[in-house]
């Protein structure tokens, strides 16, 4: 929280979009061969960094661009990076080239004018990803061509087949946690996929859910979020362990699955119930509905900063992550299972046929039955909800 504080105070005047320009694809590309990639990205998993290292390859070969992957535990470090280097006066050339950035360090980034941009808008695979509210609004802070998304992810809920059915709305939820008593939970926050819960039924349940995209500060807090404490007093009593207790995370609940102990929760990939199932750490009878109305999604962006010295070969591995072949690739279960964030409308006949045969996973809903993916409220909700679902509900 402090760098987010510094980041935003620091706030120069943003740096003027340079060459090279993304509407002129070729000179890109030409500017790009022989240059070295620096992208600052999680490394805490293995398929994750394999497809890093694939689509290294990819551009390697297709582009004459060499990437590094600089692996981090926390992308405030290359956020702390980029910001040390502005203060020392270092504007060009600098040790980031590519950022997989999360919504808080993309706001606090655009604020303080440590980014390069728009750009992202404009480089040729952008024009076959799908036009909705998660790519282009990340936690309530609009992109404006400074990032490009790359992978996307959505809350499903998990049910066990043989106990359970798929239901139409957080209401219907609420009603069959009544009906089921115990039968029902999701992680306790501040997990994030617990906090993701509580997200989905705030708007899900508020009055105008636009109000969500400002600042926490710009409202009421206590009369936005009324509807979604009178809706977690009926639901709580009604959880597992009456709400006395709850998983410490998404994958906790695979237990609690496979024990008999719940019946339907949350979480935050699509396909993980079907990865589960394949591990077995979930029973065959899973599988994974969402509401008619649908659920909160966010999307995985990367940006480049202001004073990277290889903007161009940075735009190049970003269009590279946009193409259908590595779209298709990154949803392949098999490889990481992350939602697309193509349009299947806007792609030739045989890479949409190709989305279509892809084996998903026993418990996987196609992507066209994932319904609409609604915007994450501005990133300043989540820790209001957080503290003030803490001091109601008592799970410290």
């Amino acid at each position: 929280m402090k760098l987010l504080l510094l980041v935003a105070a620091f706030c120069g005047p943003a740096a003027a979009l340079a060459e090279p320009d993304p509407s002129d694809w070729n000179a890109v590309l030409k500017e790009a061969d022989g240059q070295t990639v620096y992208w600052h990205a999680w490394g805490g998993s293995t398929p994750t960094n394999a497809f890093i290292e694939w689509i290294g390859d990819k551009v390697a070969q297709d582009a004459g661009v060499t990437l590094e992957h600089v692996k981090l535990t926390d992308t405030a470090d290359a956020v702390t990076r980029v910001l040390a280097e502005r203060q020392a006066g270092e504007t060009q050339d600098g040790a980031v080239d590519l950022i997989w950035i999360n919504g808080a360090n993309f706001a606090a980034m655009k604020q303080g004018g440590l980014l390069f941009g728009p750009w992202s808008d404009r480089i040729p695979n952008n024009a076959l990803v799908v036009e909705d509210d998660v790519v282009t609004n990340d936690f309530g802070t609009a992109v404006d061509g400074l990032e490009s998304p790359w992978a996307k992810a959505q809350l499903v809920f998990m049910y066990d087949s043989d106990d359970a059915a798929p239901l139409s709305s957080m209401g219907e939820i609420k009603d069959w946690a009544a009906e089921n008593p115990g039968r029902f939970t999701f992680p306790q926050p501040p997990d994030f996929l617990g906090t993701t819960f509580l997200k989905q039924a705030l708007v899900s349940l508020v009055e105008d859910p636009a109000v969500l995209q400002d600042p926490v500060e710009q409202h009421d807090f206590d009369a936005v979020t009324a509807p979604l404490w009178a809706y977690l007093d009926e639901i709580t009593p009604t959880l597992w362990r009456s709400g006395k207790a709850y998983p410490a995370t998404g994958p906790a609940q695979f237990q609690l699955l496979s024990d008999d102990e719940i019946d339907m929760a949350p979480s935050l990939s699509p396909s993980e119930a079907s990865t589960a199932i394949a591990n077995f750490q979930l029973p065959e009878s899973v599988r994974t509905f969402v509401p008619e109305t649908g659920t909160i999604g966010n999307a995985s962006f990367v940006a480049i900063p202001f004073n990277s010295g290889s903007k161009a070969g940075a735009m190049v591995v970003a269009n590279a992550l946009l193409s259908p072949e590595a779209q298709l690739r990154a949803q392949d279960p098999e490889v990481l299972g992350y939602g697309t964030v193509l349009d299947m409308d806007k792609l030739s006949r045989k890479d949409a046929a190709a989305f279509a045969d892809l084996k998903l996973g026993i418990a996987t809903l196609p992507p066209a039955d994932l319904g609409r993916a609604l915007p994450e409220p501005h990133a300043s909700w989540s820790a209001a909800v957080e503290s003030a679902w803490l001091s109601r509900y008592g799970a410290e």
